[in-house]
């Protein structure tokens, strides 16, 4: 081949187009990897394995995260359940700091109807939204700082999120006849939100849990207990009485490491991936 006639131009064109395929390539094999981990763990625990990870933390818009729980989330979930035979376990790798309540209500709905066990596994946190999917599993399965969140509403008036239990607590604070007509709207949405809420999440539980485990639970996690970003270590659910372990299997961290960030010119963390042995000591 006679390369003599290959100007610059055509190699600016070569590099442009392999700086263009190489990302798409890398995908490609990311993919393939992430899906033949998925199918390993389906075979080892007999399940199905669904993956809700939302790993975009650091895309947010006016300090809103822009990678959350939403609709397209909640319809691919119910199609992975409704494909599903009665008798086979789900697992569900959740990794997410929340989202839609209807997109979330959905998929903790219809996970705890599937006839056999369901799993959440959360290898890292789920907070909001994802607590309340991770409620609806026969099993909640946590590495051991991982953590959850409260689920109590949150009211969105004029671009800003209030919580319902602290609109409620400024009701009791002022007398009706000095609040103009739009807060006592607030209030009265504020007080629906906390009572469709604790409903749900108390028939999420009441199946396995005793009356008043359930109560307590509800009242906890619904009631503004927490400002609405605390981190409920295992520590805490346990001492609420909710029945979590902590043996999340191995293979989960090695699928965790195939959904990167995007991609940032710098890591923030870097580490040498190599277990140390301890040195022996010389005498």
């Amino acid at each position: 081949m006679d390369l003599s006639n290959i100007g610059v131009f055509d190699i600016l064109w070569i590099l442009f187009i392999l700086l263009f395929l190489i990302p798409l390539i890398r995908k490609k094999f990311t993919d393939a990897a992430r899906f033949a981990l998925i199918r390993s763990i389906e075979r080892a625990r007999k399940s199905r394995v669904i993956t809700m990870i939302h790993r975009q933390e650091g895309l947010s818009f006016l300090g809103v995260s822009l990678s959350y729980i939403n609709i397209e989330d909640s319809e691919r979930i119910l199609r992975a359940i409704r494909l599903t035979p009665d008798d086979v376990p789900i697992d569900l790798i959740l990794h997410t700091p929340g989202g839609i309540v209807l997109a979330a209500t959905q998929i903790a709905l219809a996970l705890k109807k599937h006839p056999a066990e369901v799993r959440v596994i959360v290898p890292h946190y789920a907070m909001s939204g994802g607590t309340l999917i991770a409620l609806a599993a026969d099993r909640i399965i946590m590495d051991e700082n991982a953590v959850l969140g409260p689920v109590d509403p949150q009211l969105m008036v004029f671009m800003k999120s209030y919580p319902a239990a602290s609109l409620l607590t400024v009701s009791q604070l002022k007398e009706p006849k000095d609040m103009d007509d739009e807060t006592l709207i607030y209030i009265d949405v504020a007080r629906k939100a906390l009572s469709q809420t604790k409903k749900l999440v108390c028939s999420l539980l009441s199946s396995r849990l005793e009356a008043n485990e359930v109560e307590f639970i509800c009242e906890k996690l619904t009631e503004g207990v927490w400002t609405h970003d605390h981190p409920l270590t295992v520590e805490d659910l346990r001492g609420m009485n909710l029945p979590v372990e902590t043996k999340v299997p191995v293979e989960v961290y090695y699928l965790m490491s195939h959904y990167p960030q995007p991609t940032r010119l710098t890591p923030s963390v870097e580490y040498i991936p190599a277990p140390y042995k301890k040195e022996p000591k010389v005498k």
